[in-house]
């Protein structure tokens, strides 16, 4: 079992740049594929982006692919979500989940772990 903690989020005007982070309780984080969803007011939650256990293997949304970027440091517990050049319809409680064993990287029913989740607002 994981236990995951969001931090990063913040307000930042469009065009600027935000990084995620998501630390994991446990000492068998390496075991586990890590992705980031999020979900904007009135909207369901969508895929953003995962990483395999090893960090070899990244996925991402068409809608933030060459923006962001997913990372994990398995000796810190963390996976990251480096947010470049946002745009206001980035802005959205971002959640971090983790799962064991994924069959569909972007199906949040894979997931198994999530955390409480950090907001992003983006101005325009």
């Amino acid at each position: 079992q994981v236990q995951v903690v969001e931090s990063g989020g913040g307000l930042v005007q469009a065009g600027g740049s935000l990084r995620l982070s998501c630390a994991a309780s446990g000492r068998t984080f390496s075991s586990y594929f890590m992705a980031w969803f999020r979900q904007a007011p009135g909207k369901e939650r969508e895929f953003v982006a995962a990483i395999s256990w090893g960090g070899s293997s990244t996925n991402y949304a068409d809608s933030v692919k060459g923006r962001f970027t997913i990372s994990r440091d398995n000796a810190k517990n963390t996976v990251y979500l480096q947010m470049d050049s946002l745009k206001p319809e980035d802005t959205a409680l971002y959640y971090c989940a983790a799962t064991q064993s994924p069959g569909v990287v972007f199906a949040e029913y894979e997931y198994d772990y999530w955390g409480q989740g950090t907001q992003v607002t983006v101005s325009s």
